[in-house]
């Protein structure tokens, strides 16, 4: 995803080795390098901050649809619990009528 951004792996920057002059190394090799190491770090950074944000965003959007779950849970205990006392009242209803038609039946 961001390899492309990053130009040196840790191995090669630890494998370097720079040609040597009669007065040591050749200095615009080395900065020339060190300027590749340096926009590398910096690309390490930017990214460290683009992800840091992009996982604050994730962890507020996780808070918040898991407290949506937690209320479309509730509403659906609510919702449920609702229908087994309507049921519960249909049946006494219905046990009522029964007892009507029966006894009414014993009456006659």
């Amino acid at each position: 995803m961001y390899n492309d951004r990053i130009a040196l792996s840790s191995q090669e920057i630890l494998e370097k080795e720079f040609k040597i002059d009669a007065r040591g190394y050749r200095l615009q090799e080395v900065d020339k390098f060190l300027d590749i190491v340096i926009h590398d770090y910096n690309e390490y950074n930017s990214m460290i901050k683009e992800l840091a944000i992009k996982n604050n965003e994730l962890a507020e959007e996780n808070e918040k649809l898991k407290s949506e779950i937690r209320n479309l849970k509730s509403n659906l205990d609510a919702l449920k619990y609702a229908e087994k006392e309507v049921t519960n009242v249909d049946l006494i209803r219905r046990v009522s009528q029964l007892e009507k038609i029966i006894l009414g039946k014993e009456n006659n």
